[in-house]
């Protein structure tokens, strides 16, 4: 390289500022970040549509038809709105009755007898829509338990059931001290209406008939709620079955496909050629 040659090279590298030297060595600018699909997207990928279309109309029935781009997954929701709207209303007036023969049995039925407490088992209400009264839960004013002997009343029948229970006779009680007696005892105290829950329907029998009514009328209600409940589990449990059928099917890529070919059978000499057809499909 002769003298000038140098003197202009050197020259060159003079020129060259040092902000942009360092600029040359830094590493290039990173890609820019690309937005991340939104959810809608993301759902709808046909990678998960085999576990994910399903599972999403298990848990909302019609999301996964929606998510396929299917419109039948309205009926599913309408389906589903419609259903629980009614699950609400049925239960809504099944509380409603529930708490009218309730205010009945405290009101009238048990009204005359002081109530403390005011709610119980069902099976006291049962019993109430029976039998005219519950009877004294003992005949005796003193410590020692008389039973009630009269049938038609509710204690009565269950000192009547107990007798035939554990007595060999039920018309003729035994000692007192024998075990039979304190068995039927103890099976009668389990079962009878104590003192503080005592009512009576005598010179109310349209309010016991009219109590009997609400009962109805709210264990029917309580019933179709329930029978709800039951078609909105199968709405749920057919919708996820048809976004797994729908998926599997739309995953295997139906078509026809067909061929021919000339083929001689070879163990008989001078046989014509014979045109072999084929006809595939995939579904």
């Amino acid at each position: 390289m002769t003298p000038h040659a140098t003197s202009l090279a050197l020259l060159a590298v003079l020129a060259v500022p040092p902000h942009a030297a360092a600029r040359a060595q830094d590493p290039p600018p990173a890609a820019p970040r690309i937005p991340p699909a939104s959810l809608w997207s993301a759902l709808r990928d046909s990678s998960r549509a085999g576990w994910l279309r399903p599972a999403a109309s298990l848990v909302l029935p019609g999301t996964g038809q929606l998510l396929a781009g299917s419109d039948r997954g309205a009926l599913y929701i309408v389906a589903e709105v419609f259903l629980v709207a009614r699950f609400a209303s049925l239960e809504h007036d099944a509380q409603q009755q529930a708490n009218r023969y309730r205010d009945m049995a405290f009101t009238v039925a048990r009204g005359a007898f002081a109530p403390q407490t005011r709610d119980t088992v069902w099976g006291y209400y049962e019993a109430m829509g029976e039998y005219i009264e519950s009877g004294p839960f003992s005949d005796s004013a003193g410590a020692t338990l008389a039973p009630p002997t009269d049938p038609r009343t509710f204690n009565g029948h269950i000192w009547q059931l107990a007798r035939d229970t554990y007595f060999a006779n039920p018309d003729s009680a035994p000692d007192p001290s024998s075990t039979a007696y304190q068995a039927a005892v103890s099976f009668y105290r389990r079962r009878a209406v104590g003192p503080n829950f005592r009512w009576s329907w005598r010179g109310a029998a349209i309010e016991q008939d009219l109590y009997r009514q609400t009962i109805q009328s709210s264990d029917g209600a309580f019933r179709q709620a329930r029978q709800q409940l039951g078609l909105l589990l199968a709405n749920h449990l057919l919708s996820a079955i048809d976004a797994l059928v729908s998926t599997r099917l739309s995953q295997r890529h139906p078509g026809v496909s067909a061929g021919a070919h000339l083929q001689r059978d070879r163990t008989l000499p001078g046989r014509p050629l014979q045109l072999t057809l084929q006809l595939r499909a995939t579904f």
